[in-house]
């Protein structure tokens, strides 16, 4: 049946192109979808790196079911529901030690947005309300609520909204030209993590709240952190009192072979926030994780009968976002997801490297079950991108694409013959010299 497309407003979206050529999925199951016509289309990019556990577990929807009968919505203001606090516990218990107490959102955006003003408030109760300054990353993402734009990095994302963004100071990148086709931790990079100490040199450390990074940079391309650049980030965040928060919005749940990435690479963030996978994309729903003590200093900090924290939204700790999340979480659990990806990452990593020699590719990078695929530019920034991913989907696969980086990231469901397939496809298209 023809579908009546004038009324909805697309996201990060080409509304006029996607009008001329709509690109639709009506369902899914696995790492597959398929179109309202019926077709195939092997998913490379989790969804949005959203379905770790692949599409149409039947064990969340049962949860989601029964839960939705049982209590459909309850406030979280001055109110609560027992089982946000049964998925705070569970969820603690595959954090990194001392990140025990969780804030509930709906979004990653929510969640950074959360974190800042998380940060703020621990400042202010700890006696420091000058810390108001933050510090991230030149191509950070980190979701697009006012807080998020402030912090991006990518000129995509800000240029349009400069009037409204927040103080911010951004560190430098660490990709470079001779990291061309590294596979994991470029060797070469950490002395990048000094440009927070000449930050601190500069603007003073103690007006400084917060600095902000992905672990591993994912929307700009899968840009992995050098060796010891994560730990000498800790170091001076540590030597000036400011909080290290890890946005693994994206890097959480499994995708880099440990739950999370700041488990995988040693380093212990003060903040992290987390959303996506955390219900398999099921439904909306977000988190941030603090130390213990970042919570207690905040709470203790108030005396009157009033929030310590004057912060919130209507669907925090949505019960059924909440049911959503323990099933996926009992789904990693029980099929040993995260075990399975860090097993099969050495097999996905050699598909991504058989791609070196197209003609369309003029980067590799990858950790884990996340990839970058850099393309050769179009004559406009993006539109090679752009061209590539929806060469893709006419071929059989979905990928992300940002500007003109693919992001590939399976689901760690994903069988070795899934992932040779999806490869197959990328061959096919990157291999394309007049593609344009």
């Amino acid at each position: 049946m023809p579908v009546n497309m004038d009324h909805h407003w697309l996201p990060f979206s080409n509304n006029r192109l996607f009008h001329a050529e709509p690109q639709m999925f009506e369902s899914a199951k696995g790492v597959k979808y398929w179109t309202p016509e019926g077709r195939e289309v092997l998913d490379g990019s989790s969804g949005l790196f959203t379905c770790a556990a692949g599409h149409g577990r039947s064990e969340i929807a049962e949860a989601v079911y029964e839960q939705i009968q049982k209590l459909d919505y309850t406030p979280h203001f001055q109110r609560a529901a027992p089982i946000s606090f049964e998925l705070a516990e569970k969820l603690s218990g595959l954090l990194p030690e001392g990140l025990d107490r969780i804030f509930f959102a709906s979004s990653g955006s929510e969640a950074v947005d959360s974190a800042i003003k998380i940060c703020l408030a621990y400042h202010k109760a700890n006696g420091d309300p000058q810390r108001t300054k933050l510090v991230s990353r030149a191509w950070g993402y980190h979701g697009v609520n006012l807080g998020g734009t402030s912090l991006a990095g990518m000129v995509g994302n800000r240029r349009d909204f400069g009037g409204i963004t927040c103080d911010v100071v951004h560190m430098r990148h660490t990709w470079n030209e001779d990291q061309r086709y590294t596979r994991g931790q470029p060797e070469d990079g950490a002395h990048l993590a000094d440009d927070l100490e000449a930050i601190c040199q500069t603007y003073g450390g103690e007006t400084i709240a917060a600095v902000f990074v992905e672990p591993i940079a994912g929307s700009i391309g899968t840009i992995v952190p050098p060796v010891g650049y994560l730990k000498r980030l800790r170091e001076i965040a540590d030597k000036y009192g400011i909080l290290l928060v890890f946005d693994e919005v994206i890097t959480g749940f499994g995708r880099t072979g440990a739950a999370f990435a700041s488990q995988e690479f040693g380093v212990t963030p003060d903040v992290m926030t987390m959303a996506k996978a955390l219900t398999n994309g099921a439904i909306p729903m977000s988190a941030v994780a603090v130390k213990t003590e970042i919570q207690t200093r905040v709470i203790q900090s108030i005396t009157a009968d009033r929030p310590e924290l004057m912060h919130g939204y209507t669907y925090s700790a949505h019960p059924v976002a909440c049911a959503a999340a323990l099933a996926t979480l009992k789904i990693y659990e029980d099929d040993r997801l995260f075990e399975r990806g860090k097993a099969l990452s050495d097999t996905f990593l050699d598909l991504v490297y058989s791609l070196r020699n197209l003609p369309q590719v003029t980067d590799l990078r990858g950790y884990g079950m996340m990839s970058g695929i850099q393309l050769k530019p179009g004559a406009a920034p993006g539109e090679k991108g752009s061209i590539v991913q929806r060469r893709l989907f006419d071929e059989g696969l979905h990928v992300k694409a940002t500007g003109d980086a693919l992001i590939f990231a399976p689901a760690l469901v994903s069988t070795e013959e899934e992932l040779t397939q999806m490869t197959a496809i990328l061959q096919k298209t990157l291999g394309d010299a007049e593609l344009a």
